[in-house]
C-alpha cells in the first residue's frame, strides 16, 4: 500500500461518522488520486480547470469532482461540464453564468456559497451579512441548486482562533437552512483544512477539504 493510500486510510478512520472528506488535490497526479480512491475517499477537489481536465478525463466517475478554487468569469464555461460541484460562488453574477452554462449542457449544477467569515477586504467569497440575500436570489435559478456553505476563515498562527469564524458560518447556514426557502437544501458546510479540520468538525462542518495531511507537502 501506497503513502498516500496509508495517509488516506488512516485520517478515514479518525473521522466522525457523517463527516466527508474532500481530498484537494492540487498540483498533483492522476495516479495519486487514484491511491486516495482506492483508500475510500471518492470526493475530489480541484484549484485550476486547466490542470484537473486531464484527471477528470483519465478517472471519470470514479470520484465526485469538486470545483475549490477561485472562478475567473471566462473560465466558467469550461468549469461548469466538468464538475460536479462548484464550492465558491460568492456573487449572483457568477451563478447566472453557472446557471447559463449548466443549461447548455442540460445539468443541474449543485453549488456551495463561499462565506467570507474573517470580512477580509483583500479574500474572496461573500460577507456574512450578504449571504441569505444571495441565496435567496440565486434560488430562482432553475439550472443551479444551493447546497451549502464553504468557508476558509482567515489566516492563522493558532489555528484555535478559527474556531469563532467556524461557528459564527455554522449559525448562517443553519439561519439560512431554517427559512425553507424553495431550490435551496442546506446540506454541507464545507469547513476546515489539513491543520483546522478537527476544530471544524467540532464547530460543526460536515465536510472538511484535506490536501497536506493526504499527499504530503505540494510539490513545485
Amino acid at each position: 500500500m501506497g503513502q498516500i493510500r496509508d495517509n488516506a486510510a488512516r485520517l478515514l478512520a479518525g473521522i466522525p461518522r457523517g463527516i466527508t472528506v474532500l481530498a484537494a488535490a492540487k498540483a498533483r497526479y492522476a495516479s495519486e488520486i487514484l491511491e486516495v480512491i482506492d483508500a475510500g475517499i471518492t470526493d475530489i477537489g480541484e484549484n485550476y480547470f486547466q490542470e484537473s481536465r486531464a484527471m477528470i478525463e483519465a478517472i471519470g466517475d470514479k470520484a465526485t469532482w469538486h470545483f475549490i478554487g477561485h472562478i475567473q468569469k471566462n473560465k466558467v464555461k469550461h468549469i461548469v461540464p466538468l464538475f460536479d460541484m462548484i464550492q465558491t460562488v460568492d456573487s449572483l453574477e457568477l451563478a447566472a453564468m453557472i446557471d447559463q452554462h449548466a443549461a447548455k449542457h442540460g445539468k443541474v449544477m449543485p453549488v456551495l456559497v463561499e462565506v467570507n467569515s474573517g470580512r477580509e477586504e483583500n479574500k474572496h467569497g461573500a460577507m456574512p451579512g450578504a449571504v441569505a440575500e444571495l441565496i435567496m436570489q440565486m434560488a430562482v435559478l432553475p439550472n443551479l441548486r444551493v447546497k451549502g456553505l464553504m468557508t476558509m476563515g482567515p489566516f492563522l498562527d493558532d489555528f484555535e482562533g478559527l474556531r469563532p469564524f467556524f461557528r459564527q458560518t455554522r449559525a448562517l447556514f443553519e439561519e439560512i437552512g431554517s427559512q425553507d426557502i424553495p431550490n435551496v437544501r442546506m446540506e454541507i458546510l464545507s469547513m476546515g483544512m489539513s491543520d483546522s479540520f478537527p476544530i471544524a468538525i467540532e464547530e460543526g462542518a460536515t465536510m472538511v477539504r484535506i490536501g497536506t495531511m493526504i499527499f504530503g507537502q505540494r510539490p513545485y
